[in-house]
């Protein structure tokens, strides 16, 4: 049933990147005017998300919810670095390919996903997934992609998500809840992030050369082992070692860190490639045809996660 609904919020947001696809297309926007909504979900829409999926009442089964949820995504980051390590002697990744494997789309994608499907009272426990990426993908990942070692902890803990999830967090334990015309407000912009994400997302594909990506063997090859090999082993994995067991909603937690690690390749690697002059037309195809097949992949592993 829930890969049922995660099909079909799937194709409406396939439907509106359709959208932003064609009014590039037909000439009534340029695929750079995309920038502009990027900003926006970034420096408003994402942080209203965080801190208005922490805007709910305090209880103990909450909190170790939440405490699972983190343990959930550093064991998920622990077994992707472990896989794509142990894969990358057949394969020869270079470090585009691995930061595509590791590092998945959660900030776009996850919390419309998971207050569409599973509703907003979850979306506090894929901050969790958040935070731990954010912090990761910022050390290992960005001296990963510019080849350099070594990282910047003040771009850490300055990244506007990351304060969002913190201030969240404080007001959660705190027990503070904002005015009702202030909750009122960041409810309203929380409820735009998937739609603006889609479109922006067509925006872009709509600047590419879709056919040499399509016709390019290794970027199907990596994409495949993104959205279909990892994801697997990660449920396997899951469903052996019974950590479910450590909170009585479990299985619905595991669930949303299994979602975000099955969402496509991360848009934040092509935009380090840009930033450090590495290879980024390859890292925007492989986020490319993650994106396209993520239609069926989503839904084939959230049925394998429930059998």
């Amino acid at each position: 049933m829930i890969s049922l609904l995660l099909a079909k919020q799937i194709v409406q947001l396939f439907l509106i990147m359709l959208c932003g696809y064609l009014v590039v297309r037909l000439g009534f926007l340029s695929s750079s005017d995309s920038k502009v909504l990027s900003t926006l979900a970034v420096y408003i829409i994402m942080p209203c998300t965080i801190i208005n999926a922490f805007q709910i009442g305090f209880s103990p089964d909450i909190a170790k919810n939440y405490g699972l949820a983190v343990l959930v995504a550093i064991v998920i980051h622990i077994l992707l670095f472990a896989i794509t390590y142990l894969l990358d002697k057949p394969f020869h990744f270079t470090n585009i390919e691995k930061a595509s494997l590791i590092y998945s789309n959660a900030g776009n994608l996850i919390i419309p996903l998971v207050t569409a499907i599973l509703g907003s009272e979850w979306v506090i426990y894929s901050s969790a997934f958040l935070v731990v990426q954010l912090f990761i993908l910022w050390t290992h990942g960005k001296s990963l992609v510019e080849g350099k070692k070594g990282f910047d902890l003040k771009k850490i803990f300055t990244s506007i998500n990351l304060i969002a999830c913190f201030l969240g967090l404080a007001m959660l334990l705190l027990g503070i809840k904002l005015p009702s015309l202030i909750q009122g407000t960041i409810n309203s912009i929380a409820g735009t992030i998937g739609p603006i994400c889609m479109l922006m997302l067509g925006m872009i594909l709509a600047g590419l050369d879709l056919k040499s990506m399509l016709t390019s063997k290794r970027t199907w090859i990596i994409a495949l082992l993104k959205m279909l090999v990892l994801p697997f082993l990660v449920v396997l994995i899951m469903k052996i070692s019974g950590i479910s067991s450590l909170s009585p909603d479990g299985i619905t937690v595991l669930y949303i860190g299994l979602m975000a690690t099955m969402t496509p390749s991360a848009t934040t690697v092509t935009q380090m490639a840009q930033l450090y002059g590495q290879d980024a037309d390859y890292a925007t195809s492989i986020n490319t045809i993650t994106t396209l097949i993520c239609i069926v992949t989503m839904p084939l592993m959230t049925m394998l996660y429930y059998l």
